[in-house]
């Protein structure tokens, strides 16, 4: 018996690859089966079962796909219901593979299909678990995304959660191997350890959620602080719950290069976004105007998802050359497949034809400090509120790049402001969006807090909560 885990970072997200005796399953698959297929000629198995969780909402499965072209049924825990074809699997069923056994463990709560896969290895020993976004190493799965589905309150969720987590999971020997769906950084749970394997032993000890006195002390911890999930979750769901177009035809018309002359034309034809996902760094020096910029060195997928929302937007890519193709696969997977090409030769073959371009106004950190007066001044700062909590621009506005869409109708288009995140990658997309609204009042911080931080500029973790951002 073999168990891999495969663990994308950029969306937080962990696949599993279990082999025994010839015969493989792979459990919540990325959209791009390429890789999984490889690896099952490398290994000489045959591929048995698609395993899923649940219906992902933070990412687009690649179990269709895979199921048409190795003939792997797909299986869904109990109460699923998928418009395709799928095993449809009864609580406590066995699934044999080689010389192990998978069995379904239903837990719902986090979604009412949810599922946890319970691997039991050659001698009959519970071995693992693979638990979705039941349990995480840390924390639990938000119980608030299926309410419209389930027709229940978050609450009742949770208390399903809790139900479900201690007449499956917490039976199981300390010794049972987590491995969860998500890791830090996912928007599935808000308490999540940077580690992606642990003990289910450890688990029980440090798990805030599995350390709860009773239900209802469960119930108000999971549903404490939880910020509004991104806007492109349920079409996700959608997409994987009806179906899909195969990731071979979305490539396709991802890599269709179009001159300069030809990218224009489309742009004005189509309606579509210009997504740049160029650095931030060479971004500011020069774009094609009413561009975003979301840069691929970081984490793309989720902030697309995040600032575009509407999966069906048409889409026109600009990236360094030779990124093509990963950016088009890295926007399939949270469901963006309607990208109508990329500029041929990048932004170099735009400038060079002589078509427009735009700035950001962007200063380094020393600059701001010589120019800035935080008791005067305008500073709005991206980050995440817990980051701003910790430290902050003494005076500045706390203004998360996920909620811009609410506060960018605050902003007075005649006064200047400064704007900086933690490093320069929220800012820049957060400038990129506020540029092609029209907005040009504001100087971006190159390095953001993080080299605000080592001047002599004033800073603070006091939060006044009366200050509000329009002049």
């Amino acid at each position: 018996m073999k168990v891999e885990q495969i663990y994308t970072g950029c969306l937080a997200q962990g696949a599993y690859y279990i082999t025994s005796n010839g015969e493989a399953a792979i459990i919540d698959p990325l959209r791009e089966t390429l890789p999984y297929i490889e690896r099952l000629d490398k290994d000489n198995v045959k591929l048995k079962y698609i395993f899923e969780t649940h219906f992902h909402a933070d990412f687009v499965s690649g179990h269709l796909d895979l199921s048409r072209k190795t003939g792997a049924p797909i299986v869904y825990g109990p109460t699923a219901k998928p418009e395709f074809d799928a095993i449809i699997a009864t609580d406590g069923q066995i699934f044999e593979l080689g010389d192990v056994k998978i069995k379904v463990l239903h837990t719902p709560g986090h979604t009412m299909e949810s599922t946890t896969y319970l691997l039991i290895d050659e001698d009959g020993r519970d071995y693992a678990i693979f638990s979705g976004d039941t349990l995480f190493l840390g924390d639990v799965g938000r119980p608030d995304l299926a309410q419209k589905a389930a027709h229940m309150t978050q609450e009742q969720l949770a208390g399903l959660l809790y139900e479900s987590l201690n007449s499956k999971i917490m039976p199981l020997a300390d010794d049972v191997i987590v491995y969860p769906a998500h890791g830090a950084g996912s928007a599935c749970g808000k308490n999540m350890m940077k580690e992606t394997v642990d003990t289910l032993g450890n688990q029980k000890k440090m798990n805030y959620a599995l350390n709860q006195p009773n239900k209802e002390a469960f119930i108000k911890a999971v549903t404490e602080g939880l910020t509004p999930p991104p806007g492109y979750f349920g079409m996700n769901v959608a997409m994987n719950k009806k179906g899909y177009e195969s990731f071979e035809e979305v490539l396709n018309h991802g890599m269709r290069a179009l001159t300069p002359a030809e990218f224009e034309v489309a742009a004005e034809e189509s309606g579509a976004l210009i997504l740049d996902a160029r650095s931030a760094k060479i971004f500011w020096k020069g774009f094609i105007p009413q561009s975003v910029n979301i840069g691929i060195d970081g984490d793309f997928a989720p902030w697309v998802g995040a600032m575009i929302v509407d999966v069906k937007q048409p889409i026109l890519l600009v990236t360094e050359p030779g990124k093509e193709e990963e950016t088009v696969t890295r926007l399939s997977r949270v469901g963006f497949d309607n990208v109508l090409g990329h500029l041929k030769g990048g932004f170099d073959a735009w400038k060079n034809a002589g078509k427009e371009v735009d700035t950001v106004n962007r200063i380094t950190a020393e600059e701001f400090a010589a120019k800035a007066d935080v008791k005067k001044d305008v500073i709005v700062d991206v980050r995440k509120e817990t980051e701003y909590a910790a430290e902050h621009v003494e005076d500045a506005y706390s203004k998360p790049l996920a909620y811009i869409n609410e506060w960018i109708k605050d902003i007075n288009p005649q006064q200047h402001f400064y704007l900086h995140c933690a490093g320069g990658y929220r800012s820049m997309i957060a400038a990129s969006i506020l540029q092609a609204r029209g907005y040009r009042n504001f100087t971006e911080v190159d390095g953001g807090f993080n080299a605000i931080a080592k001047t002599n500029v004033p800073k603070t973790n006091y939060v006044c909560q009366s200050k509000v951002l329009k002049a």
